[in-house]
């Protein structure tokens, strides 16, 4: 016999449960080590068939397909029954297009390791704590659910992920807005700057504006008293007074062309 034709396992007593099947050499993982065997029958004589063992009523070989219907590996069956369940197993079980189902390695499998794959067994009933009971797993892993049932995921478990998820998409929506706000933010600062200077030359320029009409009153006054005659005697009769007059009108003046250069500027 070739080594391609030696069987990938064996039978032993298991330390888990009754017969298990063990690798008889290394399993490379995604081998497919058999395919599990058996007489093809409905749910409804599933039903009537169950138990199968009136000491081990909970005990079954029944695999249920896709397509409603179900392999008795009681009957008719090969070695591959005799695979028992674990929570952590190395092994899982892969139904094909035509309803075939084969035990294939998740792992490399060692030789004299024990095969299992999880059965995930599905009840119509609702699981109480004795069903699960009833169903006990003995596989005694670390992540050991305690049933060979098929538990529905805790609400709390959700909870948790749904959280998370909410939590991950409300941070990236916040620095979404954050990064649309930066260029706002900019243009507000810069449209403030503007408004400040616009504010400034406009307050610059009203004052240019107010010394220019006070430099013009002063030399309107001073013009008004030489013609009036009265401020002229005081003058004449006072040269230095009018001296200091025309120093005035010619500071005036000059205020005068001084303003308007601030104003031009």
């Amino acid at each position: 016999m070739s080594p391609a034709d030696k069987p990938w396992h064996v039978l032993r007593r298991s330390r888990v449960h009754g017969t298990g099947v063990y690798a008889a050499r290394k399993i490379p993982a995604g081998t497919r080590i058999f395919e599990y065997q058996g007489e093809i029958i409905s749910p409804d004589e599933a039903d009537r068939r169950h138990p199968v063992n009136p000491d081990d009523p909970f005990h079954t070989f029944f695999f249920a397909l896709s397509n409603d219907t179900v392999i008795d590996g009681n009957v008719n069956g090969n070695d591959s029954r005799w695979v028992n369940h674990s929570c952590e197993p190395n092994c899982e079980t892969e139904e094909t297009d035509d309803h075939k189902v084969y035990i294939v390695a998740l792992e490399d499998v060692a030789r004299g390791d024990e095969l299992f794959f999880d059965y995930g067994l599905v009840l119509d009933e609702r699981i109480t704590k004795t069903v699960r009971e009833q169903y006990r797993c003995l596989c005694g892993t670390p992540s050991c659910r305690g049933t060979m049932l098929a538990l529905k995921r805790k609400p709390a478990q959700k909870t948790a992920v749904q959280t998370v998820a909410k939590a991950e998409k409300a941070a990236a929506k916040k620095t979404s807005r954050a990064k649309s706000e930066q260029p706002a933010q900019k243009a507000a600062k810069n449209a403030a700057k503007q408004a400040a200077k616009k504010a400034g030359q406009k307050a610059a320029k009203k004052a240019t504006k107010q010394a220019g009409k006070k430099a013009a009153t002063k030399v309107g006054a001073a013009s008004r008293s030489d013609v009036s005659g009265q401020p002229g005697k005081k003058a004449a009769k006072q040269p230095g007074a009018a001296r200091k007059l025309g120093a005035k009108k010619a500071v005036a003046g000059g205020g005068t062309k001084a303003a308007h250069s601030r104003k031009a500027v």
